[in-house]
């Protein structure tokens, strides 16, 4: 069995390949919190879109379509039935404001769904956390050195870090 870093488990490693780990640790993580912050960003923005498309067609159809298809739905319910002209156009404009209210509630529904979704906000709690328990870590206490071995092991940091 061997380490992340290829050593043999159990086997002493210098203070600096315990640091470039960490560092490398460290590093993997931010960008893992970035990704996920981009990802839920992505979707937010996405569930928006979604949102204003269904309140465009909404809008678009009223607009476009009520015109047309006043006259036509007018007509033929009169062609149906012996009803005044009138109360056919009243019926064929209910039609259509009844499509309408469904588009916008489908709208109101992915408006509050993207307004829900705190991706970002998650994401800034998460490196918070992880920020408060690096500070908050404590080094293992390390047995002294011998006096003869002290400067040895201040050249191999200072060699490892270089």
């Amino acid at each position: 069995m061997s380490a992340p870093d290829g050593s043999p488990v159990g086997a002493e490693r210098s203070i600096g390949q315990l640091f470039a780990s960490a560092t490398a640790d460290m590093s993997a993580l931010v960008h893992d919190e970035i990704a996920l912050a981009k990802a839920q960003l992505k979707q937010d923005v996405k569930r928006g879109a979604t949102s204003g498309g269904a309140f465009t067609a909404a809008g678009v159809l009223l607009l476009f379509s009520l015109p047309m298809l006043n006259f036509a739905l007018a007509y033929a319910i009169r062609t149906w039935s012996e009803w005044n002209l009138a109360v056919c156009f009243l019926l064929s404009f209910a039609a259509n404001v009844l499509i309408a209210g469904v588009l916008a509630l489908i709208g109101v529904t992915f408006a509050k769904k993207a307004k829900k979704g705190r991706g970002a906000q998650k994401v800034a709690a998460s490196m918070k956390e992880t920020a408060g328990v690096l500070q908050k870590a404590k080094p293992h206490p390390r047995p002294a050195l011998p006096e003869d071995r002290a400067p040895q092991a201040i050249e191999a940091v200072a060699r490892s870090s270089s």
